[in-house]
């Protein structure tokens, strides 16, 4: 667990990215060395693993959002293993995630328009090894984009 700077420092950080160490300790508290040295700690522990920018997606002409779940022929090692790597081929292909339930993945895919999704469909998805059934569902508007995990604020050091 951390305790309430580390808490605030990692808020901030997913809500507001990388700022100079000053600028940052000021907000919670510490000196810029302070704040630097927690930073760096929080990253060689792994809590960090990255930074990058958010970007607007209706911006770089990716405005629609589609949401395909994929059901395999069959479950064996091997299969998810072929799926999982062809999967990391396509950049379009945003975000995939292993399901329990009825569906085997999810996949998020960013996609022009329609009409590029359907060259995405043919081209990709449908080029994806063991797949049985698709299932895609378009995002209407996103009401709550993913800002950044909740921190739980206890004791650690």
């Amino acid at each position: 667990m951390f305790d309430r700077i580390d808490a605030r420092l990692l808020n901030l950080l997913q809500k507001d990215g990388p700022r100079p160490a000053a600028e940052i300790g000021e907000k919670v508290g510490l000196s810029a060395s302070a704040c630097h040295r927690r930073i760096r700690s929080l990253e060689a522990e792994g809590v960090i693993t990255g930074y990058a920018a958010r970007l607007d997606p209706d911006r770089i002409g990716l405005g629609l959002d589609v949401f395909v779940d994929i059901s395999l022929t069959s479950q064996s090692e091997e299969a998810l293993t072929a799926f999982e790597s062809a999967v990391k081929s396509f950049d379009e292909i945003l975000e995939c995630q292993l399901l329990s339930g009825a569906s085997d993945y999810r996949l998020r895919v960013a996609a022009r328009n329609v009409a590029d999704f359907d060259r995405l469909h043919r081209h990709c998805l449908s080029r994806l090894p063991g797949v049985a059934a698709m299932h895609s569902a378009f995002a209407l508007r996103t009401i709550k984009a993913f800002e950044g995990y909740p921190i739980p604020a206890a004791e650690r050091r």
